[in-house]
């Protein structure tokens, strides 16, 4: 692995069952992420995918590509474009730095109204990686 390396993108399906479970699954009772007639009331088209669901997301992407012995040591992003049933997000990702057993991967998702998603995840290689 050397800096510069890009990961494979992953296409991610946005479907309304991916926000609702996300929301619920992190506990973002939310109605923008569960109600579309409430959601239109305050301005949004849809339904849309919360901070705690993209960074799940995010996570996975990394760790599913460097293997399971990769550890999450800080996910730090920022939301923009929000992801709406329909969307499809593609994440890609980047090295950016090497330290040691220590990667940093710059990751970003993006839908077809722009970025949902960018940041950067910080990860420790173990034993396998």
């Amino acid at each position: 692995m050397n800096v510069g390396d890009a990961l494979p993108p992953l296409e991610i399906p946005v479907t309304r069952t991916l926000i609702v479970a996300g929301a619920i699954a992190s506990r973002d009772y939310q109605d923008v992420h569960h109600d579309a007639e409430l959601a239109r009331e305050k301005g949004s088209p849809d339904i849309f995918m919360n901070i705690l669901t993209t960074n799940g997301l995010v996570g996975r992407y990394v760790t599913d590509h460097l293997g399971p012995h990769a550890v999450l040591r800080k996910v730090a992003i920022r939301l923009g474009a929000p992801n709406h049933p329909g969307d499809t997000m593609t994440l890609t990702g980047t090295v950016s730095a090497l330290d040691g057993d220590t990667v940093e991967i710059r990751v970003v998702g993006a839908n077809r109204i722009g970025h949902h998603v960018t940041g950067t995840v910080t990860v420790t290689l173990g034993a396998g990686a």
